[in-house]
């Protein structure tokens, strides 16, 4: 069973993806600040990690760079969750160090295809 923290400050959001995830058999762990992922990133060390970039105390890009300093992290793929689709922003938290883009609202097939390569794969190097 993997383990997938899911970072999101929506409650709405959250519930969906906690949904989506558990039906699939995985574990979740909720945060729904970027400080309080960046804690339980550390100290789970999930299979995956699926951070909002806009979060009420530090952005989602500020959260996976303090979760790409941790060595014991280095190997979990983090996927940037955003309603931002402005080709600009898209780059911006691309470029950052996230392994992917996902754009809410989710669309089922392709989170879960997305979800299922970076578990069975890792992080692209």
């Amino acid at each position: 069973m993997s383990t997938i923290l899911i970072v999101e400050d929506n409650e709405k959001n959250m519930k969906l993806v906690r949904d989506i995830l558990q039906h699939h058999g995985h574990r979740v762990i909720e945060a729904t600040t970027g400080g309080d992922g960046v804690r339980l990133a550390q100290a789970h060390q999930p299979d995956l990690v699926l951070m909002d970039i806009q979060l009420p105390d530090i952005d989602g890009i500020t959260a996976l760079a303090r979760i790409r300093e941790s060595a014991a992290l280095d190997a979990v793929p983090v996927l940037a969750v955003s309603a931002s689709v402005m080709p600009d922003d898209q780059h911006k938290i691309v470029s950052s160090g996230f392994d992917a883009f996902l754009t809410k609202p989710i669309a089922l097939k392709p989170f879960l295809a997305t979800v299922a390569r970076f578990l069975a794969q890792g992080r692209a190097r």
